[in-house]
C-alpha cells in the first residue's frame, strides 16, 4: 500500500471514531493509546475498564446485632432477637473450646460481617474470633458469645450454671459476667 493510500485510511479511520494508530521505524501500524473526549466514559456510564476509574469499595454487610436488655439478674446481653447471650468460663483465653455434644446444646454466637453494637453494647469491646470450622464467632470483651438452644426470645434460664464441662454465665454490657 502506497504511503498516500496509507495515510487516507488513517485519516477515514480517525474521522469514523476509530482509535488513532501510527507506524514504527519500519513502517509497521502500531496502535497508541486515545486521549479524546469522545471515547471517555460520561459521568453516568460506568466506566468500561477499572483502570480508568477506581472501583468503589464493597462495603461489609453488617453482622449480628448485640444489645442490652433486662433479665432477672439485671440487664444484659441478648441479639436483635431477644435471645439470651451466655459466656463460657473456661474460654477466659477467648479461643472457642465448644465443640461437639457441648455446640450442639450451645450454638455459637455466628456472624458475617463486623457484629453491631446496639442500646448500651459497647462497640470497642465487640469482636470475632475464629472457629476450627471457619465460622466467624461474636466475641464480647474477649468471651467467645453463646446461646442456649433449649431457650426462647427472652428466657434466661442458664444463667450460673455448670453444663458441658464449665460454667456458663450471662454477661452485662461492661464486659463482666453478672453476679451469681
Amino acid at each position: 500500500m502506497s504511503r498516500m493510500a496509507w495515510l487516507a485510511l488513517v485519516l477515514v479511520a480517525t474521522a469514523c471514531g476509530a482509535p488513532e494508530s501510527a507506524t514504527d521505524a519500519a513502517g509497521t501500524p502500531t496502535p497508541t493509546p486515545t486521549s479524546s473526549a469522545s471515547s471517555s466514559p460520561s459521568p453516568e456510564e460506568p466506566s468500561p475498564s477499572p483502570s480508568r476509574s477506581p472501583r468503589p469499595e464493597k462495603q461489609p454487610e453488617p453482622g449480628t446485632v448485640v444489645t442490652v436488655g433486662p433479665s432477672p439478674f439485671g440487664q444484659m446481653l441478648f441479639d436483635d432477637r431477644r435471645q439470651a447471650v451466655y459466656l463460657f468460663e473456661p474460654e477466659a483465653d477467648g479461643r472457642p473450646a465448644c465443640y461437639g455434644a457441648c455446640e450442639e446444646a450451645w450454638p455459637p454466637v455466628l456472624t458475617d460481617g463486623p457484629p453491631v453494637a446496639d442500646g448500651a453494647v459497647e462497640d470497642q469491646l465487640l469482636g470475632v474470633v475464629r472457629r476450627r470450622d471457619g465460622s466467624r464467632q461474636v466475641t464480647y470483651n474477649g468471651w467467645p458469645l453463646y446461646f442456649y438452644a433449649n431457650e426462647g426470645p427472652g428466657e434466661v434460664l442458664c444463667h450460673d450454671v455448670v453444663l458441658n464441662g464449665g460454667l456458663w454465665l450471662a454477661l452485662g454490657a461492661d464486659g463482666r459476667a453478672l453476679p451469681t
